[in-house]
C-alpha cells in the first residue's frame, strides 16, 4: 500500500478546531484540499501529519500555537485616531483592512475596537496564540 511522503501532491479532507471545540475551518461540502507535502504552502506540522498515511486513512493532530501561527503579539495591536483611516473605508469591529507595511509587504488588519475618536487594529493572524487540532483524511495521492 502506497503511503504519502515528502514531495507527493495529495488531496485531503480536514476539519480544524480550537481547544474549546469550536470549528474554525473545514473542507466539508467542498473539494478536498490539494497541496504538495514539503511545499510549505500550509502549516508545516499539518503537512507532516499526512506523511505515512495511505488513501482513506485519517489522522488527528494538535499543533501548538508556536508551530501554527505563532504567539499573539501585543505590539501588533495599535490604536489610531479615527481620522487616520480614509473616510471611504467602512469601519466595524471584525472588519479586515489591508495595508502596506514599512517594507511594502501587504498585511491584514482586523478592527478589534472602535469609538468615535479612535480605531484599534490587530495585525496578528486571527489564529495567533491558538493551539489547533485537525482531523485529516487522506483522500488520494495524486
Amino acid at each position: 500500500m502506497t503511503t504519502a511522503k515528502s514531495g507527493d501532491t495529495v488531496r485531503v479532507h480536514y476539519a480544524g478546531r480550537l481547544t474549546d471545540g469550536r470549528e474554525f475551518d473545514s473542507s466539508t461540502g467542498r473539494d478536498p484540499l490539494e497541496f504538495t507535502i514539503g511545499g510549505r504552502s500550509l502549516i508545516p506540522a499539518f503537512e507532516d501529519a499526512v506523511i505515512g498515511l495511505a488513501s482513506g486513512e485519517a489522522a488527528n493532530v494538535t499543533i501548538a500555537s508556536d508551530d501554527a501561527y505563532g504567539p499573539h503579539r501585543p505590539e501588533a495591536v495599535q490604536t489610531l485616531e479615527r481620522t487616520a483611516i480614509p473616510a471611504e473605508i467602512e469601519l466595524a469591529v471584525g472588519n479586515i483592512l489591508q495595508a502596506s507595511g514599512p517594507d511594502g509587504q501587504q498585511m491584514m488588519l482586523t478592527v478589534v475596537e472602535l469609538s468615535d475618536e479612535s480605531v484599534t487594529l490587530d495585525a496578528n493572524h486571527p489564529l495567533a496564540g491558538e493551539d489547533l487540532t485537525f482531523d485529516i483524511e487522506l483522500v488520494e495521492i495524486v
